[in-house]
Order: structure tokens, then sequence, then C-alpha cells
């Protein structure tokens, strides 16, 4: 540090010297939103920020992030949703602002990442998984799944993060499953024979006493719920990609049972020596299964004897064989550690079985079933069967008492406001009242300017049967004004494929489906072949960041209400009118209004864009309903004349 360099102390200071440093300009939204974020962090009060595109909101509370992690001595936990964004974090952004913060700081900043345990090549399994544990998989699927274990065993040998996100190309869930644990399976640290080389262990140790953390919302989540802490010691969390948070935890507090599961588990004991209890075990499967093809499809608000007569045997059979094979025989440790490690992992993982037969029981024990915390739906799947799912019916609870009750929470997205306000996303949270506040940072893009949302008033009503040929006819003749150029985002798969399989047989461009190859390659075609279509569904609702012509216009199908067989939002719906409150505007239309505020926020992806969102469904203008969806959008300048967007789009493609 020299004479003339003295160290900057505050928000502004800090920002202006990193946007300069980083070749960057001011921006007004990104300067208010880092003074918001500071304020909230020095009052210790919630945050909710709204910053859309362009805004430059990773410098906005990665500065002050970082500002307070050094006054304060502790750390901050940033968590995203996607693995995109953890990557631009750690891999570009932190390393620059480093670099240009150092030299205006007591001490170089410094940062780490972290992940859950299932994000690594677990040391343990991996020798053992060379024979895959799935006897329940044919001939040719066992060799399929056995060659990508050997080639995740010899990148485990020379990868020194044994981070899947490293292993490339990647290799499909179910292959990594047989190479990974839960934090529910690990053996821990202590105990694991690999546990002092171990990658999880690791990337753990790398993020102790560091000033920023960057993690993921699920291994928030687990942190929020285990009475231990998986992160390291903080009193800030800033939960960028905020409008995923509900659903991300959602899906770490939800359990399946699937009868393949189940066996493979008995299965595993039964190589343990499990005193013939997994024989049992496999008996009471067979007679779960055999109920289980009889039973309802879809939610279920009720318990017939039928079902839970097979159910308790299963709770009281994989505790019987958990019991079975907990203790290890005598000497086995010593003798025998990788088999000690997986008696262990299995003992964690019946366990987990177990717990959630049990509170899948507890939910129809209730004796008030508007008092049912949880919900349970019964899928049938081709490849695993009838699978059991339970599910809380609310996370806000949850998330008021772990997260918000705990630390100081900044919560940031492109897309918070829902229907013009932040008060539906707030509810969702479980934010408490009276603690946070809240700001709009706007964007840098004139979206009245620069983006037409055009309505298709004149289509008939989405149906049941698949696009109506008026509707494909209305896409041809988009698609052709625009000169290919589009990025077509459909509510369902079968959507897709029909609007895939129509403008192949009559488009002149390159038509992309999601699906035909990985996400990121597709994306990445679309934006090198400006004149090409890609069509998908929900990924690309959420992940596609093309800026330029490529994506001159953006199709949105229909209006993406909840299906209605989802059986955990409808329960929610259900649960909000039971309240007294409006379930349909405050579950189906919230829901819609996220998702059409996520797609149409993929047409303006920097200042220079111009285009159309073109939606093909009149509920968006002749009902009620309506101004709520189109009040959560871009404010593009709107109209309902085929003629008027048709010729716009012409002039683009021209470049008149």
């Amino acid at each position: 540090m020299t004479d003339s360099q003295p160290l900057a102390q505050s928000t502004p200071e800090l920002l202006e010297a990193a946007v300069a440093a980083l070749g960057g300009s001011r921006r007004d939204g990104q300067v208010r939103m880092a003074e918001a974020v500071t304020h909230a962090l020095d009052s210790e009060r919630h945050l909710a920020v709204q910053a859309g595109t362009g805004t430059g909101k990773s410098l906005a509370y990665l500065v002050p992030a970082i500002r307070h992690a050094q006054a304060a001595g502790t750390t901050v936990i940033i968590s995203t949703a996607t693995i995109a964004l953890q990557r631009q974090l750690v891999d570009r952004d932190l390393p620059r602002l480093v670099d240009a913060l150092a030299p205006l700081m007591e001490r170089r900043p410094t940062f780490a990442i972290m992940k859950g345990r299932s994000n690594y090549v677990c040391l343990n399994r991996i020798g053992a998984a060379e024979e895959p544990e799935n006897s329940l998989l044919d001939e040719e699927d066992l060799s399929w799944l056995g060659r990508h274990i050997v080639r995740v065993n010899d990148w485990a040998q020379e990868t020194e993060t044994g981070d899947r996100d490293d292993l490339t190309p990647g290799v499909p869930d179910r292959a990594w499953q047989q190479v990974s644990v839960t934090a529910r399976e690990c053996l821990g640290a202590t105990r694991c024979p690999h546990g002092e080389e171990c990658f999880a262990e690791l990337a753990r140790r790398a993020a102790h006493d560091v000033d920023i953390v960057v993690t993921n919302h699920a291994l928030l989540a687990i942190d929020a719920l285990a009475d231990m802490d998986i992160l390291p010691e903080h009193d800030v969390v800033i939960i960028d990609e905020a409008h995923e948070l509900d659903g991300r935890i959602t899906s770490v507090a939800t359990n399946e049972l699937s009868p393949t599961t189940l066996r493979l588990a008995a299965k595993r004991a039964g190589k343990l020596g499990a005193d013939g209890r997994e024989t049992k075990l496999d008996e009471i499967i067979d007679a779960w299964v055999t109920t289980a093809a009889t039973l309802d499809s879809g939610r279920w608000t009720d318990l017939d004897d039928d079902a839970r007569g097979p159910l308790k045997g299963l709770r009281d059979g994989l505790w019987s064989l958990r019991e079975a094979i907990a203790p290890a025989p005598e000497g086995e440790g010593a003798n025998d550690p990788e088999k000690a490690a997986e008696r262990q992992n299995l003992s964690n993982h019946l366990q987990e079985l177990h717990d959630a037969v049990v509170r899948i029981l507890e939910v129809f024990d209730e004796a008030d079933p508007a008092a049912q915390q949880d919900v349970v739906w019964l899928e049938r799947d081709d490849r695993r069967g009838e699978v059991l799912t339970v599910a809380p019916l609310s996370v806000a609870g949850l998330l008021h008492e772990r997260l918000f009750a705990e630390q100081t929470v900044v919560l940031t997205s492109a897309t918070l406001t829902i229907g013009g306000q932040f008060d539906a996303m707030a509810a969702a949270w479980g934010l408490p009242k009276d603690s946070w506040d809240s700001l709009d940072a706007g964007t840098p893009f004139d979206t009245r300017k620069s983006g037409i949302l055009y309505t298709a008033r004149h289509l008939p009503d989405p149906g049941r049967d698949g696009l109506a040929p008026e509707t494909l006819d209305e896409i041809y003749e988009l698609i052709m004004a625009a000169g290919g150029r589009t990025l077509g985002l459909f509510s369902s798969r079968r959507a897709a494929q029909q609007a895939t399989e129509a403008m192949r047989a009559r488009l002149p461009f390159d038509v992309l489906s999601q699906g035909e190859d990985t996400t990121g390659a597709l994306v990445d075609a679309f934006a090198k072949n400006e004149n090409a279509c890609l069509f998908g569904t929900l990924t690309l609702w959420q992940g596609v960041d093309v800026p330029g012509k490529s994506c001159s216009l953006v199709l949105i199908d229909r209006v993406p209400f909840p299906r209605p067989d989802d059986p955990l939002l409808q329960a929610r719906k259900e649960a909000a009118t039971a309240a007294g409150r409006n379930g349909f505007m405050e579950v189906a239309a919230s829901h819609a209004a996220l998702l059409l505020a996520q797609g149409a926020g993929r047409l303006l992806r920097s200042v220079t864009d111009r285009g159309v969102v073109a939606v093909l469904d009149n509920r968006l203008v002749t009902k009620r309903y309506g101004s709520f969806l189109r009040a959560s959008m871009p404010a593009f300048w709107e109209t309902n004349d085929p003629q008027v967007v048709r010729g716009a789009l012409a002039r683009l493609a021209t470049g008149d």
C-alpha cells in the first residue's frame, strides 16, 4: 500500500474502483443496488432486490459482501440456483474483482466454492461401484452403466477437485449416483478410510475462514435443515436467482420411495450378512408393489387400510434390516475398512428410507386434514414403477425459522416482482413482516423502445390436443418474418416436439430441439447460427443468454399455468383457498407470471438488442388476470396486430 493509494472504506469507492479496473462504466441501477445491500448488511435488515438484465447485480452485491466480510471478520455466503452462475462467480467475477479491490483493502479478499457431497466423487464408493449395484437392470444397461463408472474411476485418479462439473464430458445421473453419496449416506471423515483425501472434505476445508463462500440453494437448504453446521459460520446470506429459492428448498425437503430404490437397499444388505432379513424385506416390498399397483395415482388426501398395512410393513422391515447390518462383526473395522464403510453408509440410507415412510404415515395420522403440513402423491414411472412422494405444503415456515431468524438475508433476481409487487415472493419465502426492505433497481434497457409484446388475440384458446393448425400457421409466419432467429418456449415437451416437426417440414431454417443434444451445446449452436431456431421447454425459459440478432423473436405458446395434475401446486392452491385467500391468483397465476417474466427476459440481453416476445395465447389480453400477468413482464410496447408485428420483425431482419 502506498501513501498515494489510501484504503477505500465506502461501497461507492470500492464499486467505482472495481468498475474502472474491469473496464466498465457507471450504471445507476448498480450503484443504487450496491448502496441498498450495504445498508441492509449494516442495519441487519433483510432486502429483496429486483435487478434486470444489464444492471450488473453480481458486482452490486459482491462489493458490499467483501467489504462486510473484512470489516466484521466473518464469512458471507453467496447462494445461486444454477451451475452456470456459480461458475461465472468463481471462475470470472470473483478473481477479477479480487485483483481490482486488493490494493484498496487491508488484505487481499479470499473466496471458495462449496457444494453438496453428492456433487463430488466418493473415493470410498468408487471402487465398489465398478460393478454397478443395480442387478435390476438388463445386461445391456449394466454394461452401459459400467463403462461410465470405469471412466469416472479413471478420472478420479487424476482430478484435483473430484467435482462432477469438472468431468468433461459428463456422465448420466444414474452412473453418478453409483460413485457419490448424499450427506445422509456419508460415513464422516473420521470413520471413512478415505477421509483424509475426501474431495468434499477438501472443498470444505478450503472454504474455512474465507471472505466469500459461493454455494447453491440445495446446500443452503441442507445447512438450514440440519442440526449441525454444514456451511462455515456466517452472519449474512446473499441469494442470487432467488426466484428459484422456494422450488430448490422444496426439492431438498422432499422424499421419494420407489421399488427400485427399496430393492437395491435390500440387495446391498444381503452382501453384508443381514441374517436373512433382506429376504423378508423383499417379500414386504413385493406386497407393497402389488398393493401400489391397485391404488390411484395423484395426490392422496387420506390413507385406506389397504395401503396403510403394507406401508407399516415397509417401515418395520427397513428398521429391522438396519438393525441387522448396523453393528459390524467383531474386528471388521480393522480387517476390512471398505466393508465397514459400506455397512455405515447403508445403515444411514436405510434410516433415510425408514424416516420417509414414517413421514408419509404421519401425514394421515393428523386428525385435522387442514392441518397437514406435507403433501403425498403416487406417480407411475415406466422405469421406476410406483413412486410415492412426500413434500412440504409450504417452505415459508421453515425459511422463516431457520434462515431469516438466524442471519441477514439479501435476495435478488432479474424477476422478483409478481404483478408488479414483491409481496407474493416475500410470502412464499416466509420473510418476517416489517423486517425487510425492497428495491427495484431497474434495467439499463429502454424496454418500450427495444421490445414489442405481441399477443395473438385472434388465435383459438389453447386446448389439450396439442397446438392448433392456426397456431402452427402463426408460428410459421412469425419465424419467416424474423428470418429465423427464434427461441420457441413451450409449456410441454409434446408441444415443443409438435412444433419442431411441423416447422422442420415448412421452414428453410435449421430448427434445433431440446433433448437432441445438451442444453449448452444447443444454445451455443443457436447463438452461432443467426438464422436458426431453438425450441424447448422449462430449461430454456430460464437458461438462455443469447445477445444479438440470433434471438430476435421469443415465442411462448401458452400462459404457463401449473399442470392440473401437479399434486403439490394444486395442494397449495387448495390450501390458500381454504384459508380465505385467492388460491388461483396466489399459486397458479403467480407461478405463470414468474415463468412469463423469465421467458420474456430471454429477449433483451444487451442494450443494443431489439425484438419481439410473441405470446400465442389470447388469455393474456382477454382474461381478467391478464393485466396481472403482463405487469410481471418487462414493460414492452404492446400490440395485438399480426401485421404490425410481422412488419417490425421484417425490418429487424433486413436491418432497416
